[in-house]
């Protein structure tokens, strides 16, 4: 992205906001309890952006210190966070707080849209990015000693989600199945 385009779209807010994705040791199937024990997934790696710190990563033994970084945060900005990237951090910490100060991109859009829409086709059709992988993908990548593949499939899905915002705070929506659908997530 060009310098100048990057600094009119990540231009300081009037609130500090923290951009957040998790990636996960075990998968539904392996967990008991599936999709009801989000939280026994277990952190393989968090990545965060926020204006003063740009990324960062967080490993399972740093969850408690993310968690902590979150709560002082003022805005959480995820895709599907509030249902996964939270629960997946309950285990290691008091999550609660950090509820009222989400922007959940995927329960924004699905208020809207009447169902669930998948970060790949949002990204895709609004900024014509595709992502680079699964969640899925990142667990097995993860279990074959590919960490830093993992990190780097995280941090893309960070950056997603930062072009995401700033595509919809300078053009009041996003693209879907090519339509445009109106938001504001100032």
């Amino acid at each position: 992205m060009q310098a100048a385009r990057q600094a009119k779209l990540f231009a300081p807010r009037k609130a500090p906001e923290i951009y957040l994705d998790v990636e996960t040791l075990r998968l539904s199937h392996e967990v008991v309890g599936g999709w009801k024990r989000i939280c026994d997934f277990g952190l393989a790696v968090a990545v965060t952006w926020d204006e003063v710190h740009g990324f960062r990563e967080w490993y399972e033994e740093q969850a408690p210190a993310l968690v902590r970084e979150l709560a002082a945060t003022p805005r959480i900005i995820t895709f599907n966070g509030e249902r996964f990237d939270l629960q997946v951090l309950s285990k290691y910490a008091n999550v609660s707080p950090l509820y009222p100060k989400s922007l959940d991109l995927m329960k924004e859009l699905e208020k809207r849209l009447g169902h669930r829409v998948r970060l790949e086709s949002v990204a895709r059709d609004t900024l014509g990015i595709s992502k680079t992988g699964s969640g899925e993908d990142a667990v097995h990548w993860w279990r074959a000693g590919n960490r830093q593949k993992v990190v780097e499939y995280c941090r893309r899905d960070v950056e997603l989600l930062r072009e995401l915002v700033a595509y919809a705070r300078s053009h009041r929506h996003i693209v879907l199945d090519g339509k445009q659908i109106p938001v504001n997530w100032d």
